[in-house]
């Protein structure tokens, strides 16, 4: 540790020890983990700890969750970093798919050996009907397979039904730049997440959409809220740039830069909280210690093409291969992130 104009600066062995000593970040610290330069040793040496940390609390076995859309519409909430956005232009007209698709499409993903389903919907998309078909998947599926829920805000009342419906968990993030560059209050979506975890169900979340524009500051600040509600996991996604938008013009950040958050949110987070995510899947970021990706099918907010399994969307089979590229293992059987 050195002192720089009367600040004490962390260095690779300051890191290193703090986090194996179990030692809490703080703010101060985080930020000077991100300002160290992702091609940096010192980078290195954090990702490689993160690695570890990550093998450690799962035995080494990671996760590949799968995730497929109830419709693809316009959405009023209008976040500026999403293909549905009303304001984007890219989807103008809604399509839904029927209770007989969505079966067909939680089963194939089901067999093919996601650890969790994931239900996603835009924001708009009627909640009696959300509730309807997945009563029809889950009624489907193996009793052990796990449902998680990716939808807009919901009410405590609302909370109660889709732990009802068979959801164990839900997918919630309070987004970086929440309410400027959305059009969404960012204490509605701290409530939501209260109210998610209130009727029972564990809620997974990330430090995200991250691109260049972000401070270190900001980020520093959301990993500490991400890991302040202990989550199933935490982790880090680059915004992906969709070509035509607004956001477009400030670029992307590298996945380099991307697996050096998904490393500082590791180490920052407490150990109770087994997954670390990275979003979209990459070898580096399994190296950083991203322990958690996704496969998906149908609309993908990231994604122009109206069916992500032609465009951007990763396989289960893919994804696990990334992990074991990595010299990951991959868990068999149900997730341990939304577990008991």
């Amino acid at each position: 540790m050195i002192c720089q104009k009367g600040l004490y600066i962390l260095q690779a062995e300051d890191i290193i020890k703090k986090s194996r000593d179990g030692g809490v970040f703080s703010k101060e610290e985080i930020v000077q983990c991100l300002k160290y330069p992702p091609h940096s040793a010192v980078t290195y040496r954090i990702m490689a700890e993160a690695n570890r940390i990550s093998r450690e609390l799962t035995g080494n076995r990671a996760e590949v969750h799968a995730q497929f859309s109830l419709n693809l519409a316009p959405c009023p909430r209008n976040c500026l970093f999403c293909s549905f956005a009303e304001t984007n232009g890219i989807f103008n007209q809604e399509t839904q798919i029927t209770p007989e698709e969505a079966v067909s499409n939680a089963r194939q993903l089901e067999a093919e050996g996601a650890n969790a389903i994931f239900l996603m919907t835009t924001a708009n998309y009627p909640f009696g009907h959300f509730l309807e078909i997945s009563q029809e998947v889950k009624k489907n599926l193996k009793p052990q397979t796990i449902l998680i829920a990716n939808v807009g805000d919901q009410s405590l009342a609302n909370a109660f039904k889709m732990k009802e419906a068979g959801f164990v968990g839900v997918y919630h993030a309070l987004r970086l730049r929440e309410g400027t560059d959305t059009g969404i209050p960012p204490e509605r979506r701290r409530e939501s997440i209260r109210n998610f975890q209130e009727a029972g169900l564990k809620v997974g979340t990330c430090v995200e959409p991250l691109g260049p524009e972000h401070t270190n500051e900001e980020i520093a600040e959301m990993i500490l809220y991400t890991g302040s509600i202990n989550p199933a996991y935490s982790g880090a996604a680059r915004r992906i740039a969709i070509k035509g938008t607004e956001l477009a013009k400030n670029g992307m950040i590298s996945e380099l830069r991307m697996s050096q958050i998904v490393a500082v949110t590791r180490l920052s987070i407490p150990r109770t909280v087994l997954g670390n995510c990275t979003h979209e899947p990459c070898t580096l970021g399994a190296i950083a210690g991203a322990n958690l990706f996704w496969a998906e099918m149908g609309a993908n907010p990231r994604d122009t093409a109206e069916r992500t399994e032609t465009g951007r969307g990763h396989t289960i089979a893919g994804c696990r291969t990334l992990f074991q590229e990595s010299n990951c293992g991959v868990l068999d059987g149900p997730s341990h992130f939304y577990g008991p």
